[in-house]
């Protein structure tokens, strides 16, 4: 019976991840949320980096976002490093499992199973994480290759603009389902005590990301500025 428990547990965790990332992304094209503002912003900073004689600014700040992306993807690695770890030594973590949890009867396999698909999430992880760090470096590129602004006719500008902010939000999208990846990772954790405690995991973390998401206070201050 356990086993059916893990298999519907494994199911509603990918029907509530994936189905808010389908969500979220369809909800962000109308409605004002942090991705929606943020890609109202980076509009705004490539029409303002155009009319800038130095750039240097600009190409610090992207620096920064690429610095944060690249230590969460060295995390992930690092993460996934202990996990296969822990697959070599699924034995010794089921007595300690049974030692704390009296209730819990994972059998090796079953352990080395979770630990498995919490590994494949990590997985998934630092690919997001890493291709965010390409796109960061394309948009590097297109700072770099920007003509002056100033000179250029307003419709190019925008049309240019547009198209450099374009792949800056793309390499935000990436690095956000990477962090997805990481804050459903956490719920799997609770998969370990009980199937039902990781289900309600599941929906915490999905409430936690949409609070954030769509009603945060630094929301505000973005719809705001």
């Amino acid at each position: 019976m356990t086993g059916w428990f893990d298999v519907i547990a494994v199911l509603w965790f990918l029907t509530i991840w994936v189905g808010y990332t389908l969500v979220a992304k369809r909800r962000a094209k109308t409605v004002s949320c942090l991705s929606f503002e943020l890609r109202r912003k980076r509009n705004d900073w490539m029409q303002q980096m155009l009319c800038r004689e130095n750039k240097m600014a600009d190409v610090g700040l992207l620096s920064t976002l690429e610095r944060n992306v690249s230590f969460f993807a060295s995390s992930s690695l690092l993460v996934l490093a202990g996990l296969l770890t822990a697959l070599a030594s699924a034995d010794k973590i089921s007595v300690v499992l049974s030692n704390v949890l009296p209730w819990s009867r994972d059998a090796e396999v079953s352990l080395q199973l979770k630990l498995l698909c919490i590994a494949l999430i990590y997985v998934f992880a630092f690919f997001q994480f890493t291709w965010s760090l390409r796109q960061y470096g394309f948009g590097g590129v297109l700072i770099g290759a920007a003509p002056d602004g100033r000179k250029m006719e307003d419709a190019d500008r925008e049309a240019y603009a547009i198209r450099a902010a374009k792949v800056i939000d793309q390499a935000g999208h990436s690095f956000n389902y990477g962090l997805r990846s990481m804050y459903f990772s956490l719920a799997a954790l609770a998969w370990f005590i009980d199937p039902l405690l990781f289900m309600a995991a599941t929906v915490i973390v999905m409430l936690v990301m949409k609070q954030r998401e769509f009603h945060s206070k630094v929301l505000h201050a973005l719809r705001d500025c």
